[in-house]
């Protein structure tokens, strides 16, 4: 492949966000603490307040249209499918996303995710499927990841496919992504898919945005960037704490957790889809992200860096960023390159 395998934007010296940017991440922040009780559990009720959603839009706007898919009604698994209307004619690759928020908050109609998705789906393009898989604390582990594997099997089966995606969707270059939360599951999910024998789809790559990753470990960017937006040492135990079923070896160390640590599964000789990694400077979780990308690497896997030395956790979900614009257009390149190395030689 012709891509580097780092993208380095220019290195600043601060954090650089916009008043507007500040603002929405303080409420964000703000409500977020508040609705994370002492006792492990969330008031999903406070959330609802900034939980703004969006209903699908069958009719096309700014050349997307997109509707609802239930998978599993007893457990809420659906997604949403996003189709770039101006390419209905073309062979279009599938993105299969999911959302951040830490396994606990947020979902593919919540105003962010799906705006995000409606650009990637009018940019890259390709038709999208949006999860919505489980949220704990309410479901542990690894109820999420189970959600999100069975969407491709759900997929994968020729009905299903029919009646949920259109014609021109190519399940063969099927891409994973996800930012967060969203970047541990596009990993997992990929190492399963490659220990599972699938009829009509293949993952060719994984576009993992800034992934939720972590261990006992205190990482140097967990200290010193303490107090920086979104992420922080507080949230993220609380969050992982939610996250894991309780019992013996579910500790930051479980690989689920701490995916390069030192109970890693070993991957060297899986046919692991060529990945995109985005980390960002002033994000809390970056050394365990930039690990990440060097375990992958030392794997002996095709995997590519893109950093973002100014920007904070999930800077690319606000729009008003040029560093989001830039983000969806580097995104856009790396499947096409893989897509097409893939698919057409």
């Amino acid at each position: 492949m012709s891509m580097e395998d780092t993208a380095k934007p220019p290195p600043q010296s601060s954090l650089s966000l916009p008043w507007r940017t500040r603002i929405a991440v303080s409420v964000l922040s703000t409500v977020t603490d508040a609705a994370c009780r002492k006792n492990g559990t969330v008031n999903r009720r406070l959330l609802s307040f900034v939980d703004f959603r969006n209903p699908p839009t069958a009719k096309s706007i700014n050349g997307v249209a997109s509707h609802d898919v239930v998978v599993d009604e007893a457990r809420n698994l659906w997604f949403r499918v996003y189709v770039p209307t101006q390419h209905a004619g073309e062979d279009l690759p599938v993105i299969v996303f999911f959302h951040g928020g830490g396994f606990v908050f947020l979902a593919p109609d919540v105003l962010v995710y799906d705006a995000v998705c409606r650009r990637f789906a009018r940019k890259v393009p390709a038709v999208v499927v949006s999860v919505n898989y489980r949220l704990a604390p309410e479901h542990r582990f690894p109820a999420q990841h189970d959600d999100c594997f069975d969407v491709l099997k759900f997929l994968d089966d020729e009905e299903n496919r029919s009646k949920s995606l259109p014609e021109n969707a190519n399940l063969l270059r099927c891409f994973l992504a996800g930012d967060s939360a969203g970047g541990n599951l596009s990993h997992h999910v990929a190492q399963r898919a490659c220990e599972f024998n699938f009829q009509r789809l293949k993952v060719i790559g994984v576009v993992s945005i800034q992934p939720f990753f972590g261990g006992e470990e205190r990482t140097d960017s967990e200290i010193r960037l303490e107090g920086t937006p979104i992420v922080s040492i507080k949230r993220t135990d609380w969050i992982w704490n939610a996250f894991l079923p309780q019992g013996e070896g579910f500790n930051r160390d479980h690989p689920i957790i701490n995916v390069s640590g030192p109970n890693a599964v070993e991957i060297s000789k899986l046919d692991f889809p060529a990945t995109m990694v985005v980390v960002a400077g002033f994000d809390a979780l970056h050394d365990w992200q930039k690990r990440y990308y060097e375990w992958l690497k030392k794997s002996g896997k095709e995997v590519y860096l893109f950093e973002y030395p100014n920007m904070c956790h999930a800077f690319y979900i606000f729009p008003e960023l040029p560093e989001s614009g830039q983000l969806i257009g580097q995104v856009k390149d790396f499947i096409h390159k893989v897509d097409t190395l893939t698919f057409y030689w």
